[in-house]
């Protein structure tokens, strides 16, 4: 079991729902926002271990939301992993050149989600 407190960032209840369940039966603790800026306010006041972010949001995007997440020191170093339903190669390498500490594609694996989900989160402290 973990303690870790994931925020995770998805506009798609049934997505939503789906990751909620598998990270809080695997033992974390899982804060939910549905839009970009609820994501950034979230993470502002809750200061989470690890932020599980969609791509494609209403209101400001994924990649408007990381760099939100960046610009501020009290969000700035949580690890943020891009959580998408993009799965090309082009995707991936655009994602991680915007910032992001990782890509995990949609729809998850439900075995291995929450050992993915281990693997970005901080293991020292801060980046």
């Amino acid at each position: 079991m973990t303690n870790s407190v994931v925020l995770l960032v998805e506009d798609n209840e049934r997505n939503l729902k789906l990751a909620r369940d598998v990270l809080e039966y695997a033992g974390f603790t899982v804060l939910v926002a549905m839009t970009g800026e609820e994501a950034v306010a979230k993470a502002r006041v809750a200061s989470p271990d690890l932020i599980l972010m969609d791509l494609q949001l209403p209101g400001i995007d994924g990649h408007a939301a990381l760099s939100l997440l960046r610009d501020d020191a009290r969000t700035s170093e949580i690890p943020v992993v891009a959580l998408t339903a993009f799965a090309m190669a082009k995707d991936r390498a655009r994602a991680m050149a915007a910032g992001f500490d990782g890509y995990l594609e949609k729809p998850i694996d439900v075995r291995r989600f929450p050992h993915q989900v281990r693997e970005h989160l901080r293991t020292e402290g801060p980046r």
